[in-house]
């Protein structure tokens, strides 16, 4: 009798455990706004994360242990209106490396345009074709931006639908009175980051991001120097896009994100290999060159 439920509740209920593809993680504080009902901030976090987490992003279907691990970080410095208030995100995405319990972070980055209206209880609505309400538009473009760089990390150029869709909700913003989407408002912002992902004149990017995960970090638990020499070699990539725009807004976004893991990685390299990837880390990211300094330093093989 137990299987005959457990069968019905499966056929119910089954399309649910599959369908969604994130497993994001919404923290919000609110520390700097005063005299405001926390509560209401609470119900937000909630809201969010059924939004983020409930809702069907792709075609594709996912088991519950393929969802994507991926988490928002809500700072809140304002409160403009009764409902309205203006802050920062923090959005990480992380993946997970082939036979290892290890994961990488693909992303980290700090978005400080944040602004958006929430009344609490009120559903929250996302059109694809439309401007309607910028909390939304910020939450799936950031979901399409995620997916994008998921896939890109498994097959060459693989999230580009996923990116054309975050390009999508720029355009349709274009209106908006909240910052973030328009290219004159800054070089590092909503609008840059895809652009930049999605012209061809720094592909390289992309192929780095294939390669670099792909065919280097999900070999390294077999094949350590191999899987090592290949993230050596997707680096080359990145130091192209570099000598066509050193300023490039994804520059930025690469490091953010890899900084520390390759000095992990390159610190237990051979010398050679160690002073050819300190010489791309150094001209491609100064900013950490005391960091990238621990690689040439470290005993290696």
């Amino acid at each position: 009798m137990k299987r005959i439920w457990l069968f019905i509740v499966i056929c119910i209920f089954g399309q649910h455990v599959w369908a969604q593809e994130l497993r994001c993680n919404i923290s919000i504080s609110s520390t700097k706004i005063q005299g405001a009902n926390k509560t209401v901030f609470e119900t937000m976090q909630s809201d969010l994360y059924e939004f983020m987490n409930n809702r069907k992003w792709t075609e594709h279907t996912y088991a519950m242990d393929e969802r994507i691990e991926c988490s928002f970080f809500i700072n809140l410095d304002e409160q403009i209106s009764s409902d309205e208030f203006k802050g920062s995100i923090q959005v990480q995405l992380r993946r997970p490396v082939f036979n290892s319990s290890y994961e990488t972070t693909l992303l980290n980055i700090k978005d400080n345009d944040f602004q958006a209206k929430y009344v609490e209880y009120q559903t929250l609505e996302f059109n694809e074709s439309s401007n309607k309400d910028n909390l939304t538009n910020i939450l799936a473009y950031y979901a399409y931006i995620i997916l994008g760089m998921d896939y890109d990390s498994f097959s060459p150029e693989g999230g580009t639908e996923f990116y054309q869709k975050a390009l999508a909700i720029v355009n349709n913003s274009q209106s908006a009175r909240e910052k973030g989407w328009k290219s004159f408002e800054s070089e590092r912002n909503r609008y840059w980051l895809v652009e930049n992902i999605l012209n061809k004149a720094y592909s390289g990017f992309r192929s780095c991001t294939y390669q670099y995960h792909r065919q280097g970090l999900d070999v390294m638990s077999d094949k350590a120097p191999e899987g090592r020499a290949v993230i050596a070699e997707s680096l080359k990539s990145i130091q192209k896009v570099f000598r066509a725009r050193p300023s490039l807004y994804i520059l930025q976004v690469f490091f953010d994100a890899k900084s520390d893991e390759l000095v992990n990685i390159f610190s237990k390299s051979f010398p050679d290999e160690k002073n050819r990837v300190s010489v791309i880390l150094n001209e491609c990211d100064p900013s950490n060159g005391s960091k990238y300094e621990k690689i040439l330093k470290s005993e290696g093989l």
